[in-house]
């Protein structure tokens, strides 16, 4: 009983007000879509979500290509400290807008010019927006992405990227781990550095949140099947 009132007390603490933004999200539940949303729940910014209906291909219409000419989510738009509309556009791009405008006291981030911020953007611009390729070139980079992350990882006394917490630099990373990499016949058990970190960010309430922008991230249910079902899974993919 008093270890559930202590996890109680341990979320209740973790609510506070949100910060008041005109930003509004356009965006899908995918990889990319979700590293713009974990990053507006983790700096606890209120922001607005116009869900993209990708399959009526809604972002390639004239009013979304005003937002982002490259006709892909995400995109953001926020009042600049002019007064007027501002654009963006790019996940790396909206990443690094937003701790530069709402992370003043550096919550995850840090000043630019600093050794930490060099390696933080390192980082943001190692995890990959996707991966190109036939199935064994997806599967065999894949490995050797996860591998050098777990390598880093292992070397880490905070069990995250960068320094002694969680940064700009674990919220895309972590949000392309988001996969059921069991699908490609990958065992995350394989990494356990990074196993580990992911599940590290999962219990974070910024992480749980924006992975469920605009709608529930269901990728990790995967993770609940059974070998047996994860490898014909993985089998059926490949055919």
């Amino acid at each position: 009983m008093t270890s559930r009132l202590t996890q109680l007390q341990n979320h209740f603490s973790t609510i506070a007000a949100k910060t008041k933004t005109d930003i509004t999200l356009y965006t899908v539940d995918t990889p990319n879509g979700i590293k713009v949303s974990i990053l507006l729940e983790v700096l606890g910014l209120d922001y607005k979500v116009h869900p993209i209906k990708m399959m009526d291909n809604e972002q390639k219409e004239p009013w979304f290509l005003e937002n982002n000419p490259n006709g892909r989510i995400p995109a953001i738009t926020d009042t600049f400290t002019d007064g007027a509309q501002l654009r963006v556009f790019e996940s790396g791009a909206i990443l690094e807008y937003l701790v530069d405008r709402y992370d003043q006291d550096h919550k995850v981030s840090y000043p630019r010019n600093t050794r930490e911020h060099w390696e933080t953007t390192s980082w943001v611009r190692y995890a990959p927006e996707k991966i190109e390729y036939g199935i064994n070139r997806y599967v065999n980079e894949t490995r050797r992405l996860y591998r050098t992350m777990d390598t880093h990882l292992a070397k880490s006394t905070s069990g995250f990227l960068v320094c002694d917490r969680v940064t700009i630099a674990d919220v895309p990373a972590g949000a392309g781990r988001l996969l059921p990499v069991q699908w490609a016949d990958i065992d995350l058990a394989e990494f356990p550095h990074l196993e580990k970190w992911l599940y590290k960010l999962l219990e974070r309430p910024g992480f749980r949140q924006g992975r469920n922008v605009p709608s529930p991230h269901t990728a990790l249910d995967n993770l609940k099947l059974t070998e047996e079902e994860i490898k014909a899974k993985a089998a059926a993919s490949k055919a």
